[in-house]
C-alpha cells in the first residue's frame, strides 16, 4: 500500500516519517469537510472554523503516524527492521524491511497500530469530557445547541475520528490490521504462512467488494451521496487490489527464503577513493565505466556516500585538480542506500533506496563495502527456479 517517492517530514524514534504526494490531495478534502463542520459548531465564524479545521486535520494525520508508529516500534522490537512511514491517499503506511516470521510476531506487530489509536480515542475523549464536561459532540457533525469551546470541539472530533479509524483497522480482511490479526490466527492454528494469507487476503477482498457496492449504493441509490459513494468505492478498489498484492508479495518471499543478500550482489564493485582528485575521478571513472554515480569509500573500505557525475562537472574545471571526490560526494540520506551483507534478501523488496537509484551498497556490520546490489540482480533472483539451500 502506497509506493513511489515521498517527501520526509521528520525522523521519529529513528523512523523516517514522510508523506506521498497524493497526501496533499487527501489534506485539502478533510480540511474543506472539516470546514463546514466546524461552521456548524461556529456559525458566522467562518476564519475561525477554517481554523479549527487545519488543526484538526493536522492532528488526525498525527494520530494516524502515532499508529503506523504502534506497529513500527514492536516490529523493531521483534527485529524487523522499519524503512519508514508514510502517509498517502489512503491513509498511511509502516514499511518494514521483511515479513513476520512467526504467528506471534504477526500478531503483537498488527494489534500494536490499533492498541495505539484505542489509547488516542480513550485520552481525546477523557480530555474532552474533563474540559468541558458535558459539552462533548459526537464528531463535531451536529450543530451546538450551547457553546462549546474549540478544544472541546477538536479533542471530540479526535475520539469520533479514532474511533472510527479502529473500527476499519480492525476488520478482519487483509491488508488490515484485522486482516493481519485473522492471518496470524490461521497461521497459529495451520502452522502454513501461505495458507493463512490467502484466506486473510480472500476476506480483504470480500471486504473490498462490499465497499464497492455500497459506494454504487449511496451513488444510485435514494441517497444520491456523490462524494461519499465515491471515496468509498475507491477505498474498496484499493483493499481489493492491496489484498492480491499481499499475495503475490507472500509467494515472491516464500520463492526467495534462505537468500540473502550477500548471494546476489556483485562482490566486485567498481568504487571511488574519497581522495581521488575530481579530474582524475572524471576521466578514469565516470568517462570510462559511464555510470551516473559510484560508491565512494575510505582507506579501509568503508563506504561513506555516493558521488553523481553531476556533482563532479558543477566544479569549474580548473579546480578540479585540487579538489577530492570526498568534497562533492553525498551523505545526507544515505543510509537508506545501504543494507546489510547477511540481510535476508525479502530485506530489498519494497525497498526506497532500490528503487530511487537501482542499487543498493552491501555492507558489513563495520560499515565496509563488500558488494553493490542492482534492481536487475534482484529481478534476476525472483525469476530464477526455487534454490534448494541446506
Amino acid at each position: 500500500m502506497g509506493g513511489g517517492r515521498s517527501i520526509q517530514l521528520a525522523r521519529v524514534l529513528g523512523v523516517r516519517i514522510g508523506v506521498d504526494p497524493s497526501w496533499f490531495i487527501v489534506l485539502f478534502l478533510v480540511i474543506w469537510s472539516l470546514s463546514g463542520s466546524f461552521k456548524n459548531v461556529y456559525p458566522g465564524h467562518d476564519t475561525k472554523a477554517f481554523f479549527l479545521a487545519t488543526l484538526a486535520a493536522l492532528l488526525f494525520f498525527a494520530s494516524v503516524v502515532l499508529h503506523e508508529l504502534g506497529h513500527a516500534v514492536v516490529a523493531m522490537r521483534n527485529g524487523i527492521g522499519i524503512v519508514g512511514i508514510d502517509l498517502w491517499l489512503f491513509g498511511g503506511v509502516a514499511k518494514m524491511s521483511g515479513d513476520t516470521k512467526t504467528p506471534g510476531q504477526e500478531f503483537r506487530v498488527a494489534a500494536a497500530g490499533p492498541a495505539v489509536t484505542a489509547l488516542v480515542a480513550i485520552a481525546s475523549l477523557a480530555a474532552a469530557h474533563l474540559i468541558g464536561g458535558n459539552q462533548y459532540l459526537p464528531g463535531v457533525r451536529l450543530h451546538a445547541t450551547h457553546y462549546v469551546s474549540p478544544a472541546v470541539a477538536i479533542l471530540s472530533f479526535l475520539a469520533f475520528i479514532n474511533v472510527a479509524l479502529l473500527v476499519l483497522n480492525l476488520v478482519p480482511g487483509f491488508p488490515l490490521d484485522g486482516g493481519r490479526i485473522a492471518r496470524s490466527i490461521v497461521w497459529w492454528r495451520t502452522g502454513d504462512r501461505d495458507r493463512a494469507t490467502r484466506f486473510a487476503a480472500a476476506l480483504g477482498r470480500a471486504f473490498g467488494y462490499l465497499l464497492i457496492g455500497f459506494g454504487l449504493y449511496l451513488l444510485l441509490g435514494p441517497v444520491h451521496d456523490t462524494v461519499g459513494g465515491i471515496w468509498s468505492m475507491a477505498i474498496g478498489f484499493m483493499l481489493s487490489q492491496s489484498a492480491r498484492a499481499a499475495v503475490l508479495q507472500s509467494q515472491i518471499v516464500e520463492r526467495v527464503a534462505g537468500l540473502r543478500v550477500a548471494d546476489v550482489m556483485d562482490a566486485e564493485p567498481v568504487v571511488l577513493p574519497a581522495q581521488t582528485k575530481l579530474d582524475r575521478a572524471l576521466d578514469e571513472f565516470f568517462l570510462r565505466y559511464r555510470w551516473p554515480w559510484f560508491p565512494v569509500v575510505d582507506a579501509t573500505g568503508r563506504f561513506l556516500g555516493l558521488v553523481s557525475r553531476q556533482k563532479v562537472e558543477d566544479v569549474p574545471e580548473a579546480l578540479r585538480p585540487g579538489s577530492s571526490v570526498d568534497q562533492v560526494m553525498t551523505i545526507e540520506n544515505v543510509g537508506r542506500f545501504r543494507i546489510g551483507v547477511d540481510e535476508p534478501l525479502e530485506a530489498l523488496l519494497g525497498s526506497e533506496g532500490l528503487t530511487r537509484l537501482g542499487a543498493l551498497m552491501a555492507v558489513d556490520r563495520e560499515g565496509v563495502l563488500r558488494g553493490v546490489v542492482t534492481l536487475d540482480q534482484v529481478r534476476r533472483a525472483l525469476r530464477a527456479p526455487p534454490v534448494s539451500l541446506p
